[in-house]
């Protein structure tokens, strides 16, 4: 007997089982279903009987190959019963072991919910299961409330080479220089190379493992990552990253950069280069030397920023590496070396010119160590004026820097020869050649062919 005190019996197939008409009912016609409930091309009749003077219903019906007969106290529980019956039926189901009353109403009740959601029950409980795996014992409504307040506000899921090439369009329309572009397209074309997909699902952990695998000093490093944090800086602009978030750039530390490694030219070295170099490379030379500009802040320079009357260079914010506006004065040497020079343009004309200064500096049987020029003036001066501060605000510095690397690498005296190199009579006239990394022959620094 079921719960609800329905009673179910079974015969073998073909062999009906019949029950006695109740005498106190009108059934109407013999042997006719008093409903039929269908589902589909499924129909199940539903009859009217009587046991002991009572009405029953019943509903007759095949499983695994048996007859089988129910009896329910109501029409109504008769009708509920046919119309699963009628649905397992449709679905080729109805070898499928019968659910219990409570069972089957929790069923009911989940494909109710999920109605409104257009979502298979089956789908739905396979999403719960692995997002119950994922969140372990974190609630799921508060895992989902955090992602709601956090991503809802994201307009755009886009990849990450549709965000580079939509980065570099702007910088170049903001009037980015074109040496600038070109670091943050070389870079940012491996990283979108490497991680093709949408930059929401990038974590720090990647980025890390992806900066590590080019094996770079830490100084290269830090300036990928510097290129990277303005990409993901511009998605966040862009509502591509939740606004409250810290990106994955934004999680990492710059690798610390050590300079143990500061070499310097001594005077007589820095003499023997300059008196050998062609003019058109006296401008990289002596600036460099005698005023610590950073090469990639001589690479903008004007020559409309260098005043020898005034005795000064002017940095603007937009040329200097540090965004923010820098003096340099002219020391007398360099003044000298520099007054015979057509003042027009560019300081640096071209961008070879930089590999030429190296290949002079081979053809003299000399190593040319990174960014000796800075290094050596940084070195001198503070070995003349006793300042720190004073050649951090000239070099774009920090104080401490300028202290803890560059304190006592030279002497006074040294210092006094170094800002005292002055040009050979006859300074220009000298032809100077060298075999250039392509195997031509650089004549005054120019590429013979």
């Amino acid at each position: 007997m079921e719960a609800d005190g329905d009673k179910m019996a079974t015969t073998q197939a073909g062999t009906p089982t019949t029950a006695p008409r109740p005498p106190a009912t009108k059934p109407g016609k013999q042997g006719k279903p008093v409903a039929m409930v269908k589902f589909g091309s499924a129909s199940v009749p539903v009859y009217r009987c009587g046991s002991g003077g009572r009405v029953r219903f019943a509903i007759s019906h095949y499983r695994d190959g048996k007859r089988l007969r129910q009896f329910f106290t109501t029409l109504e529980a008769a009708k509920k019963e046919a119309q699963l019956v009628a649905q397992r039926i449709q679905a080729g189901m109805q070898h499928v072991t019968d659910l219990k009353p409570h069972e089957r109403d929790n069923y009911a009740r989940a494909v109710e919910l999920l109605g409104s959601l257009n979502i298979p029950l089956v789908a739905a409980v396979e999403d719960y299961v692995q997002a119950r795996k994922l969140a372990e014992s974190e609630s799921l409504t508060a895992m989902a409330t955090a992602y709601r307040k956090f991503f809802k506000p994201l307009t755009r899921r886009v990849t990450v080479p549709e965000l580079v090439a939509e980065l570099l369009a702007t910088r170049k329309q903001d009037g980015a220089s074109k040496t600038y572009l070109g670091q943050l397209k070389t870079i940012l074309t491996r990283f979108a190379e490497a991680f093709p997909g949408e930059i929401l699902g990038i974590t720090s952990s990647d980025l890390d493992a992806w900066l590590r695998g080019f094996k770079l000093s830490a100084g290269s490093r830090n300036a990928m990552l510097a290129c990277v944090k303005v990409l993901f800086s511009h998605a966040r602009s862009q509502n591509c990253l939740p606004a409250e978030q810290m990106t994955a750039p934004e999680q990492l530390k710059k690798v610390k950069v050590t300079h143990d490694d500061v070499s310097v030219f001594s005077p007589e070295e820095m003499t023997t280069i300059l008196h050998a170099a062609p003019m058109h490379l006296i401008p990289i030379l002596a600036i460099g030397a005698f005023t610590g500009i950073r090469m990639a802040e001589l690479n903008r320079l004007d020559w409309s920023a260098v005043d020898l009357e005034r005795g000064m260079i002017e940095l603007r914010a937009g040329q200097a590496k540090t965004a923010s506006r820098r003096i340099i004065p002219i020391p007398d040497n360099l003044r000298a070396w520099l007054e015979p020079l057509p003042r027009k343009g560019k300081v640096v004309s071209a961008k070879q010119q930089h590999r030429e200064v190296t290949t002079l500096a081979r053809s003299l049987k000399m190593k040319w160590p990174r960014n000796v020029l800075r290094h050596s003036y940084i070195s001198y001066r503070i070995a003349k004026i006793k300042s720190a501060d004073q050649v951090a605000l000239e070099a774009g510095n920090s104080p401490s820097i300028i202290f803890k690397h560059y304190r006592e690498l030279t002497t006074e005296e040294q210092a006094d020869k170094w800002f005292a190199i002055m040009p050979k009579e006859g300074q220009g006239s000298d032809r100077v050649s060298s075999d250039d990394e392509n195997g031509g022959t650089l004549l005054n620094g120019v590429a013979a062919e």
